[in-house]
């Protein structure tokens, strides 16, 4: 007997779709049993005048009797990273919750557990990543946690409190294995985003993460590219760039943000019989346009702008669709020249230069070009 692939294909997904749930509702038992465990110390700590002596003798008593039990899982570092994780969250979920997870609740079973996680965290009837994450109410510090513990436990590491929600949320929305989450931390997503907006959207990046409604949004500073494989003291080509960046479109496409759709490189189109090639065509879906991008590896010129405003002008007018939004064109290149940029382009000039770096950013430099940044804005009065 033969059945339809729409039938397999329906049962397919139902069966990944289960198993996923069920995985991800480990994570989160584990990541709430690891908050309670660090309430507790933290509760326990409070008995001893000299909390912190009797603290570490708690943490060491703990570990070697949970680990004898239990395993290497409650070693002393891992309980002191429990400690931390709750000092560090501790506001972030109501005392009704911590009342609901109680000794019995521990020993209970999976679908308890997880009734008791979805009802704490007010997902019940709701909401997509983002609301969830914000809180019912808007309240970050009301957001429910949804990722595993390993993520948690290098999230344990960022010490800015904005960095490290903008990470979580990011991390949620994006799906981003702990590796990806790594990467992104290493190459200062978050400086980088922030170093192109104001203080407010500074602190919209903290509540919200990356949100995507004008083409400002998209735009980061530099675009790191270390993932191409290209040396940054070897000779290499613009047509070498091109062939890397297709052969990993899949991380440029990460690196680039959210939405981005690939749709060509070469582009070629035609105009009063001449022939001029786009070298990458992107769509975004969030802001509804095409993203056109030319390659350069050495120094912007302003002849480089001038064929960039060539190219946005003939998708407005002969390839978008009346209900799509303008296109936005960005140079990418290897050296910028901002007073270049702003001399050559009208103000509302849909066209962005921005740099690219073939290695990790220093997220040091990066941190204290955005301190100066800030100061500069309070300076001036942004």
């Amino acid at each position: 007997m033969r059945i339809t692939p729409e039938f397999f294909d329906g049962i397919r997904e139902l069966i990944a779709g289960a198993r996923a749930t069920v995985a991800r509702g480990v994570d989160l038992v584990q990541v709430h049993t690891n908050f309670e465990i660090g309430r507790r110390i933290i509760q326990e700590e409070q008995r001893g005048e000299d909390r912190a002596a009797y603290g570490e003798e708690v943490i060491r008593t703990l570990a070697g009797r949970l680990t004898g039990e239990f395993g290497k899982g409650f070693s002393l570092s891992n309980l002191r990273s429990m400690r931390q994780f709750y000092v560090q969250n501790q506001d972030r979920i109501g005392q009704s919750m911590t009342d609901e997870f109680n000794a019995p609740a521990i020993g209970q079973s999976m679908t308890g557990q997880l009734a008791i996680l979805q009802t704490a965290s007010g997902k019940s009837g709701s909401s997509p990543i983002r609301q969830s994450l914000t809180g019912e109410l808007g309240n970050p510090a009301l957001r429910p946690f949804t990722l595993s513990w390993t993520h948690y436990v290098f999230l344990l590491g960022v010490k800015d409190p904005n960095e490290r929600s903008f990470y979580e949320i990011e991390a949620a929305e994006q799906n981003w294995t702990v590796r990806e989450l790594k990467r992104q931390f290493d190459s200062g997503l978050y400086e980088r985003l922030a170093l192109s907006r104001d203080k407010e959207g500074i602190r919209r990046l903290a509540r919200e993460g990356q949100t995507v409604g004008q083409p400002d949004d998209l735009l980061k500073e530099p675009l790191v590219l270390e993932f191409l494989g290209l040396d940054e003291r070897s000779r290499y080509s613009e047509s070498d760039l091109e062939s890397a960046i297709i052969s990993q479109i899949e991380r440029f496409l990460l690196e680039m943000g959210k939405g981005f759709l690939f749709e060509a490189r070469q582009k070629r189109f035609t105009f009063d019989e001449d022939h001029f090639f786009v070298d990458l065509v992107f769509y975004n879906r969030l802001l509804r346009c095409y993203v056109l991008i030319d390659l350069k590896i050495g120094k912007i010129a302003h002849q480089d702008l001038g064929q960039m405003q060539m190219y946005v002008n003939y998708f407005d007018r002969f390839v978008k669709t009346g209900d799509e939004n303008s296109t936005i064109g960005i140079v990418l290149c290897k050296h910028g020249n901002k007073a270049l940029v702003e001399i050559t382009l009208p103000k509302d000039a849909n066209i962005h230069a921005r740099e690219y770096q073939l290695y990790l950013p220093s997220k040091d430099e990066l941190q204290q070009k955005l301190m100066e940044w800030i100061g500069e804005r309070g300076a001036g009065g942004a």
